[in-house]
C-alpha cells in the first residue's frame, strides 16, 4: 500500500502482523534500489517477523507513483527524515514499542544515520554490505581490481580501469564501470555476485522494471555528491542499542575489512560481527535462509522473555 511519508505517497508492504512478533524494517540499497523483487525469496522471515519492505523516495514503486518531480530534490537528510517518519508510523500502526532495523549497502549508512538521530525508536541494528566510508570503499575496490586484472592478465579490464582512473568519481557511470569489472574479476569466486532472488513475487511484473531503472538513475544522480562524503567514522561511535554486522567474506562492493574496522571501533551494549563464508554483497537476498538462521541465533534472542 501507499502511505503518506514526507508529503508524498511512498510504497510499503508487510505480512499480517501477529502479536509478539517483532517488526523488522528492511532498508534497501542503491540508492534507488528496491527489495520488493526479493520479498518472495525472503518470505520465510515472516515466520519470525512482521517484515516491512519500503521503496524509498526515488525508488521503485514510490518513484512510479510520484516521478522525478514528485520525489523532489533528494538529500541524505531528506531520506533520514522519511525513514524516521515511516518508523514512527509503523510503531503507531502496528502497535510496537520499537522497530528492528536490517539495512543493506546504501541502506546500512542510512540506517546508521537514523539510529544516531532517534535511537529510542529502534530495538537493534543489523547492517549488511555495510557502507562505512565511500571514498575508502572505492579506493580499496579500485586497488583490488587493478591487482586482479594484472595478476590475471586481463588487458580489457586493465585498460578500462585505467581509463576511469582511481576514485573519487564525480559521475555515477565511472562507479558503475568499476562495479562492472569488479564483478567480472570476482566471477567464480564464492557465492552469487548479483541480486538473483528466487522466486520473484507473483505481483511483480514487467511494468515494475522501468520505474526501478529510472528511479535508480534519478537517485544516484541526486545523491552521488553526498554519497562521496559518507564517513561513519566521523560521526558518533557510541550506540545505546545492540549493533550487528552480517557481512559476506567475499563482498566485492563494500569491503569486509572496512566494515570490520568500523564495528571494532564502535561501542554498544551488545555487538557482533558475523561473517558468511564465500558470500558476496547480496548475501541477504541471495541466501535469505542462511541470513535468517543468523538472525535467529544472534538477534531474536534479544526479544525472548528474560
Amino acid at each position: 500500500m501507499y502511505v503518506r511519508i514526507g508529503g508524498i505517497e511512498q510504497w510499503i508492504q508487510f505480512n499480517e502482523p501477529v502479536p509478539g512478533k517483532p517488526v523488522l524494517l528492511f532498508l534497501h540499497g542503491g540508492p534507488g534500489g528496491t527489495s520488493v523483487p526479493a520479498s518472495a525469496a525472503m518470505k520465510s522471515w515472516e515466520e519470525e517477523f512482521t517484515l516491512v519492505h519500503w521503496d524509498q523516495r526515488g525508488s521503485g514503486r514510490t518513484f512510479r507513483q510520484n516521478g522525478a518531480a514528485g520525489c523532489g530534490k533528494l538529500s541524505i537528510d531528506r531520506m533520514v527524515d522519511d525513514g524516521l517518519e515511516l518508523t514512527e508510523y509503523l510503531i503507531s500502526h502496528l502497535r510496537q514499542p520499537q522497530i528492528l532495523l536490517v539495512a543493506h549497502s546504501w541502506g546500512s549508512a542510512l540506517g546508521i544515520f537514523m539510529i544516531q538521530r532517534r535511537p529510542e525508536l529502534f530495538s537493534a541494528f543489523v547492517g549488511t554490505g555495510q557502507l562505512v566510508n565511500m571514498r575508502r570503499n572505492e579506493e580499496i575496490n579500485y586497488a583490488r581490481q587493478m591487482d586482479n586484472a594484472q595478476r590475471r592478465g586481463n588487458q580489457e579490464a586493465l585498460a578500462a580501469l585505467q581509463a576511469i582512473g582511481p576514485p573519487p568519481y564525480s559521475d555515477f557511470n565511472s562507479l558503475l564501470e568499476l562495479r562492472k569489472y569488479t564483478d567480472l574479476l570476482t566471477q567464480g569466486d564464492g557465492d552469487a555476485l548479483q541480486l538473483r532472488p528466487t522466486p520473484l513475487p507473483p505481483d511483480f511484473s514487467a511494468a515494475d522494471v522501468p520505474p526501478i531503472q529510472q528511479g535508480a538513475a534519478f537517485s544516484r544522480a541526486q545523491l552521488l555528491d553526498e554519497l562521496n562524503q559518507i564517513d561513519l567514522f566521523a560521526g558518533s561511535m557510541k550506540f545505546n542499542l545492540p549493533m550487528f554486522c552480517f557481512q559476506g567474506t567475499h563482498d566485492q562492493q563494500t569491503p569486509t575489512e572496512l566494515a570490520a574496522e568500523y564495528f571494532a571501533a564502535i561501542s554498544a551494549p551488545h555487538k557482533a560481527f558475523v561473517t558468511f563464508e564465500g558470500c558476496h554483497h547480496f548475501v541477504v537476498m541471495n541466501r535469505p535462509e542462511l541470513f535468517l538462521r543468523e538472525l535467529r541465533a544472534h538477534v531474536l534472542q534479544l526479544f525472548q522473555p528474560r
